[in-house]
């Protein structure tokens, strides 16, 4: 038999007309070969650019942003700020191709591990069912056969025991669930960097729609005869004005110069000086400390170390100088300190030259801010008295030269009082001389009385947004009795210049008069006085309860004389002349037997009746030029100083010298008793001295 050749080896490439010859025959494997296996030619379109290998070489690179070019730039919204439509600088680049609501479900998460579950009892009850299905159809198929064998093949019947055993287990396999199958934990250590793109979170944008303000159009034709009328007409109101102004007073004018130049200053204010009040008032209070440290450090710590050598005697010593340019020329007519904040204190400026009289300013002042007041007030009239409330610190209640009580509310800074009196509300009809809070009434309404010289005292009650009048009692002259027409008596009305209520009867108070003389009344005698005292010869100025011991009170005159009275005993029990008319006095908050006295020859005079019965512990002139008369004087309830006013508008404080506070000394072995019942015994055992030389005269 001839031999079988071994298989020709050919080999084809495909490519550009490449070819490969066999390695035994050597013919081309192109010849005879397939279409698709012979070489191609490249095809160059027609309008294809011919380049040099320098232009294929040469890179172009482009810039991919995440910009939507299709997105509009020239979006605008109207301000309403503004006024007028602006172009919105931010658009959205977010451009969706395609978005679809998808519920797949993590595989590892509870939810994916119960589906998985569930399909996993779902597929092998499908395949437990199919296989008793078979296994049922083939049992039948043997049936017939085994029962007709059954009589010659005995052996069989070892069959049946098998297929029922093998239905059984299906139907265990059917009962019990099948656990799913454990995964397999993945590799920790198989790390694979994954990155993915972010989207940038869309901007949220809050629109509102608002009804745009009315507008309506207004047109017009203007010609020479209306533009004639128009200056006609102003020209007409500017001779109109210019006549006023002529009628108005000399004062009137000023003050309407005033209020014009207040309403510009007010205007030229811009919004953003008003934020940084508060700033700017807690700078300057720190610049004015560092202007005035040797003062503030003389208020603190300072003590005047020649009282030591001293015998008994003390000295003034000046801090600070309260004054203001508009209140220059007004006379500090009252002073208050105020209950809560004992570095505020408040001044009254008026005119006491009855001939000269204009306007009247309240001015409050900060020790910590001595170059300028905490709030300023400006009135008509001169203000002649004042008063702050106990409970409610930041209400003022003044008295007015015309007559008319007024209350400034502190926590409305405006010019113009919260409250104030008219003619038609029952107003004085002379100056108010003196004014003092109350407590509350039944109703819980603010209240406070007042004295002037008409011989009224009022009772002033505070309902809602009006002061309700209440006549107290009419003073009379007793004695002075003239006879009128047809036998009527008419009697001498008493002025009244200076009252004080007593610090635990309510009912009781004492009024001086400008006959010299004193009363003591009782808000439930409207008629009859309780008492009556010829204190002095001429007008009483001030009167004065002593805060520890409730039968003591002073009272000065401008005869030259400062009294304390027993009110049980008709006659005084010091009396001390001066040599010049006396001002105001003022006990201390700190000791029953030490007050001072101010007089108009520019002296403060400072008493200390349990170290000298007789004479004043300090006479020091407080004020620079002997012109100066100092008119009222007050202690502060808290620190060891005095403020001082004069009528040139000025108030300066003093500080009071170690012997002029003295307090009780220790003696071995026992504590110092401080307190009320003390300085109580201690002006006791005084007045009892002088009772027992009166009785012995």
């Amino acid at each position: 038999m001839p031999q079988k050749q071994p298989p020709r080896r050919q080999s084809f490439s495909v490519g550009r007309g490449a070819r490969r010859r066999d390695e035994d025959s050597g013919t081309d494997v192109g010849e005879g070969a397939d279409e698709w296996a012979q070489s191609k030619a490249t095809v160059r379109p027609p309008d294809q650019l011919e380049l040099t290998d320098a232009e294929l070489k040469e890179e172009f690179t482009r810039i991919l942003t995440a910009n939507n070019p299709h997105a509009p730039q020239n979006i605008v919204r109207y301000s309403f700020k503004e006024g007028t439509y602006k172009l919105i600088g931010v658009v959205n680049q977010l451009a969706v191709h395609f978005s679809q609501v998808g519920n797949l479900v993590p595989k590892d998460s509870d939810e994916g591990r119960r589906q998985h579950y569930r399909d996993e009892l779902a597929a092998g009850s499908q395949e437990s069912t199919k296989v008793v299905i078979s296994e049922t159809e083939i049992f039948e198929e043997e049936e017939e056969p085994k029962e007709a064998e059954a009589e010659t093949e005995a052996g069989s019947q070892t069959d049946m025991p098998v297929a029922e055993a093998a239905a059984k287990v299906t139907e265990e396999e059917l009962m019990t669930h099948k656990q799913p199958k454990e995964r397999k934990l993945t590799n920790q250590f198989n790390f694979s960097e994954r990155a993915s793109q972010t989207l940038n979170n869309p901007l949220r944008d809050r629109e509102c729609q608002m009804e745009p303000p009315p507008r309506t159009n207004f047109s017009a034709t203007a010609n020479q005869w209306e533009i004639y009328d128009a200056y006609i007409e102003e020209l007409e109101k500017q001779e109109k004005t210019k006549e006023k102004e002529k009628a108005k007073t000399p004062v009137a004018k000023k003050m309407g110069k005033m209020t014009m130049r207040k309403m510009t200053s007010m205007e030229s204010q811009s919004d953003d000086i008003t934020k940084v009040t508060q700033a700017a008032k807690i700078v300057e209070r720190m610049v004015n400390q560092n202007t005035y440290d040797d003062v503030a450090q003389d208020f603190k710590y300072y003590e005047d170390a020649a009282d030591e050598y001293r015998d008994q005697e003390g000295t003034l010593l000046p801090l600070w100088k309260f004054q203001n340019d508009k209140a220059k020329r007004l006379a500090v007519t009252a002073l208050c300190w105020n209950p809560k904040y004992n570095d505020l204190f408040a001044v009254g400026h008026g005119s006491y030259d009855f001939m000269k009289q204009s306007r009247g300013m309240l001015l409050l002042y900060s020790m910590k801010n001595p170059s300028f007041p905490e709030y300023i007030f400006s009135s008509e009239s001169g203000i002649m008295c004042l008063d702050m409330h106990v409970d409610h610190p930041y209400l003022v209640v003044v008295g007015y030269y015309d007559g008319n009580v007024a209350i400034y509310n502190l926590k409305k800074p405006h010019s113009q009082p919260s409250f104030c009196s008219s003619a038609k509300s029952g107003k004085h009809t002379d100056p108010v001389w003196q004014v003092r809070w109350q407590k509350d009434d039944m109703d819980n309404n603010l209240n406070f009385f007042s004295v002037s010289s008409d011989g009224r005292i009022v009772s002033w009650t505070l309902l809602k947004s009006e002061l309700v009048h209440t006549d107290v009692i009419k003073l009379k002259v007793e004695g002075n009795t003239t006879d009128g027409l047809d036998g009527l008596q008419l009697h001498t009305v008493g002025c009244g210049t200076a009252f004080d209520f007593h610090k635990e009867i309510d009912y009781m108070f004492l009024v001086g008069t400008e006959e010299g003389k004193i009363y003591k009344c009782s808000k439930s005698y409207s008629s009859k006085f309780l008492d009556t005292y010829d204190a002095h010869n001429m007008a009483v100025d001030a009167v004065s309860w002593n805060p520890y011991h409730t039968k003591v009170f002073m009272s000065c005159s401008s005869d030259w004389t400062v009294k304390i009275w027993d009110h049980t005993i008709k006659t005084p029990m010091f009396i001390y002349d001066l040599n010049s008319a006396v001002g105001d006095v003022a006990w201390a908050p700190y000791s029953s037997t030490v007050f001072a006295a101010v007089t108009t020859n520019g002296k403060t005079h400072v008493f200390d009746l349990s170290i000298n019965k007789y004479e004043a512990i300090c006479s020091q002139p407080v004020v620079a030029k002997k012109k100066n008369k100092i008119t009222h004087v007050q202690f502060n309830p808290i620190h060891p100083i005095i403020i001082v006013g004069d009528d040139r508008g000025h108030v300066v404080c003093l500080k009071l010298s170690p012997n002029l506070r003295k307090m009780p000394k220790e003696k071995k072995g026992q504590e110092v008793q401080k307190g009320p019942a003390v300085e109580i015994a201690k002006l006791d055992k005084l007045l009892n001295l002088v009772r027992e030389v009166k009785t012995k005269t």
